[in-house]
């Protein structure tokens, strides 16, 4: 069979070249023309969890009382925040906004309904709604109104009334929600019943509109960004201006990966053209593996676009992965090429070109399955941009290794041999001096890499995954700056919800905790119509005040949480209506009848369900607090509402971003190990299959569980939390290190059966394909370290200790692996035959 397969591509590679090169041109013109497609993603639904259903929660209850998605602009004005110069700049502020297409209202202290400026009653109030503009209006009184208020007081303003916020709302997509319904509905009922066949599809073109739709919507979305921005430069020489919020984010959050593509590939790009330049000194060493390169990327880009498959922030570094891998298969067949022609000076082309393939296939195909097996394992991982970036990355490797089997070997046929001049003593004195020192030094070597180990395993043990959103972003970023100055000035940044239902027999309970002498039973069903909404619902009326309350100064009182907005909020502002008099159930139905629909919205509606039986406590938490535990935090929430509160465990449930991204760094342990387990055991299986010894398979795996090992031991001792970029990083550099392993102990069989002695075969081995060695981890380490010119901070992590892990596996196949290999010769030759190199 295998000597079927090399006839097969003999005579269709090597006897066709022509016909081999146009083929892959047609095919990457064909893909690649859909380059112009690719699509970008960096929403904050593509960083949670795959299936999450605190996702599908969350989304039900922002279309209950309101999303999340506006924009948040901090306002400092030069001078008297309520002076009229500032007033007038901030309302031409306001209407400069809102006369934007899709901007549906700006909330400012202009617009908001004011109790206490003078005090207003519940008559006055339903007549005409006071607010800072109107000629009624005491501004003095508004001042202290906005720093006393328990709904606008650090919400709206800042504690030194310097700074206030303005609130832009965009209009709601309806289309996009529709589909959104319909399309997680079919999901659904596909996951857990099965759909017909219409249903799929039915599902299949949703999902198309859906796609075509977030297109739509990123392009309109980043416009509108672009268009604030230039609204607000008009008003910095009057005042300084911060922005924030979920939209903004997102879409700075694209342009960083619109500009991590760009510079990675171009810094990837120059390196590697000079990393070959000064290697091969050949125009044809530099173009040729280059062309190998280029063409993997323009086929993954046109991939990419022609199935609207987005990249995300955490596949944005794919396209320098893929040159770097792509190159690295190339370089081990170009030096290969070298060491061929050395041995035959005076052979033709066919012959080096047949004999580089054949020599390389097996040990290149071996390298290129576990690189693609390590990506492989992102996909067990629950957090959909993991699993993305694991597929794009298994396909392109695919890619990678047909276009430098294809490509590279028929492009050679068309050219004559070309001999180098050996010029890389410097390479070849130091992967020889590793083979000294390991002959001189074995006990050194075993004890240093012992040690490393030890130090590894105390590293790991200190792992967390605990972060800081605001960490991922520079200190001059947009997102850090914005969010810093919303959490420090107006109450927090990050939203959380505690939503309280009530419990399943609540008209029971509510009858029961009615004072028997208020009403006989008789007057029951008159009792319910005099008292509205107060006598039917759970939580709006004068029996549940008290627990509501109760509720609400615990969280308000957590050092985590900023600002807590609730029906005690409602409450309180309500009995200042009513005169400060207490609020019995009349009184709370009369009042709820009577306020206006804008008053309602401000302070009733974000708060409690129409039918008065589910209670939300809106919270923002401190994203700064360099103490902050998420996890910890809505445990003990949950904890004491259940145990001190005395509310039902069914009866509470918490949402919100925070929920969210909780959720997804709790993943993270589990996906690290996952994803650890499944590259191991398929490596260690492929390393069974390729050199037919369970011991050799062992030696082969050590060298690279020390470089993972080291890698996640370093995070932990310098306290670098995984994140999503991170957990990758392991199972990564296993894939990519293994390469140099198989390329290694596939060429010392090769050795050892010459002369049947180990040290001679290690300093062979080391003065042939360790070369090979040498050239590809440098482009790997250097490769990866030019992500730390992202301004995602996870990428730049990603970038240096992925690099700092390519470096250790380099040193430890360079002196570990030959140690070990020298160690257990006796008992890891093969008792077939030797493969040929």
């Amino acid at each position: 069979m295998r000597r079927y397969l090399s006839s097969l591509y003999d005579q269709t590679i090597l006897d066709r070249p022509v016909l081999s090169i146009v083929v892959i041109f047609l095919v990457m013109a064909l893909v690649g023309s859909q380059a112009t497609h690719f699509e970008l993603d960096a929403s904050a639904d593509s960083l949670v969890l795959e299936h999450d259903a605190a996702l599908r929660y969350y989304r039900a209850i922002r279309e209950r009382y309101g999303s999340d998605d506006f924009l948040l602009v901090t306002y400092t004005p030069k001078v008297d925040l309520f002076s009229e110069e500032s007033l007038s700049n901030l309302r031409r502020l306001r209407d400069r906004l809102l006369a934007m297409q899709r901007v549906e209202s700006v909330v400012t202290i202009l617009d908001v309904p004011l109790i206490n400026s003078p005090r207003t009653t519940l008559a006055e109030i339903s007549e005409h709604v006071r607010t800072l503009e109107g000629p009624d209006t005491d501004r003095a009184l508004a001042r202290q109104e906005f720093l006393e208020s328990p709904l606008y007081a650090n919400l709206l303003v800042s504690p030194d009334a310097r700074t206030t916020a303005l609130q832009v709302i965009f209009l709601r997509d309806e289309t996009y929600y529709s589909l959104l319904k319909e399309r997680d509905a079919l999901r659904e009922k596909a996951s857990e019943t099965g759909l017909e066949p219409g249903e799929h599809r039915q599902l299949a073109e949703v999902v198309r509109q859906l796609d075509g739709h977030k297109e739509i919507m990123r392009e309109t979305e980043s416009r509108d960004i672009a268009e604030v921005r230039d609204i607000l430069d008009e008003y910095r020489d009057r005042a300084d201006l911060y922005l924030g919020g979920l939209p903004m984010v997102a879409s700075d959050m694209i342009d960083f990966i619109r500009h991590d593509l760009v510079v990675f590939g171009l810094g990837v790009l120059l390196f590697l053209v000079g990393m070959l330049a000064v290697s091969f000194r050949r125009f044809r060493w530099v173009f040729l593996p280059m062309l190998c390169c280029f063409s993997a990327v323009l086929f993954m880009f046109g991939y990419l676009g022609l199935v609207k498959w987005p990249v995300t922030v955490v596949s944005s570094n794919f396209t320098s992965l893929l040159l770097i891998i792509t190159l690295s298969l190339t370089v081990h067949l170009v030096v290969r090429y070298h060491e061929v022609h050395d041995e035959n000076p005076s052979a033709d082309q066919r012959f080096l070109v047949r004999e580089m393939v054949h020599s390389k296939a097996l040990p290149s195909l071996y390298t290129a399955l576990t690189t693609f097996v390590a990506f492989g394992s992102l996909l067990v991982s629950d957090i959909r941009p993991v699993i993305d970036f694991g597929w794009m990355m298994a396909m392109g490797i695919a890619v990678a290794f047909l276009l430098s089997f294809i490509l590279l070997p028929a492009s050679l046929m068309l050219l004559k041999p070309d001999r180098l001049t050996h010029q890389q003593s410097f390479t070849a004195g130091l992967t020889r001096s590793f083979a000294v020192f390991i002959e001189k030094h074995a006990a050194v070597t075993l004890v240093f890499f012992a040690a490393i180990a030890a130090l590894s395993v105390m590293g790991i043990s200190m792992l967390t995954v605990e972060n800081r959103f605001i960490d991922h972003f520079k200190q001059s970023t947009d997102i850090y700056r914005g969010m810093e100055m919303i959490d420090r000035e107006l109450g927090g940044t990050t939203p959380l919800d505690v939503i309280v239902d009530a419990p399943a027999d609540f008209l029971a309970d509510a009858a029961e905790e009615r004072p028997e002498d208020a009403f006989e039973d008789v007057f029951q069903d008159e009792f319910e119509v005099e008292a509205g909404l107060s006598g039917t619902s759970y939580w709006y009326n004068s029996y549940r005040a008290g627990k509501v309350l109760a509720i609400h100064d615990y969280l308000d009182g957590l050092p985590e949480i900023g600002k807590t907005l609730s029906l005690a909020t409602t409450l309180q502002l309500l009995q200042q209506l009513n005169n400060d008099k207490p609020l019995d159930n009349f009184t709370l139905s009369v009042i709820y009848k009577k306020l206006p629909a804008s008053v309602k919205k401000t302070i009733v509606t974000p708060y409690m369900s129409s039918d008065g039986n589910q209670a939300r406590f809106s919270m923002r938490v401190f994203e700064t607090d360099p103490t902050l535990r998420r996890n910890e935090l809505l445990r003990k929430v949950r904890r004491h509402l259940v145990e001190d509160i005395g509310l039902g465990q069914e009866q509470v449930r918490l949402t919100g971003m925070l929920v969210l991204y909780n959720n997804m760094l709790q993943s993270l342990h589990r996906s690290q190990i996952q994803t650890l387990g499944v590259v191991f055991l398929a490596i260690m299986a492929m390393f069974v299959v390729l050199f037919r010894s369970l011991r050799l398979a062992v030696i082969a795996i050590i060298p690279n569980l020390v470089a993972a090992g080291m890698v996640l031991g370093l995070m932990g001792w310098l306290k670098i939390p995984l994140d999503i970029m991170t957990i990758t990083i392991a199972a990564i550099t296993i894939g990519i290190a293994v390469d140099d392993t198989i390329h290694y102990i596939h060429r010392f069989q090769v050795e050892i059966v010459r002369d049947d002695n180990a040290r001679a075969a290690v300093r062979r081995c080391h003065a042939g394909v360790g070369r090979a060695m040498y050239y590809t981890s440098v482009i790997v380490i250097v490769g990866f370290s030019i992500l730390a010119l992202s301004d995602f901070k996870p990428t730049i992590y990603f970038g240096l200790l992925t690099g700092a892990a390519m470096a250790v596996a380099l040193v430890a196949n360079l002196s570990l692996l030959p140690l070990l290999l020298i160690l257990f010769r006796g008992r890891t030759r093969t008792s077939q035959g030797q493969p040929r190199e």
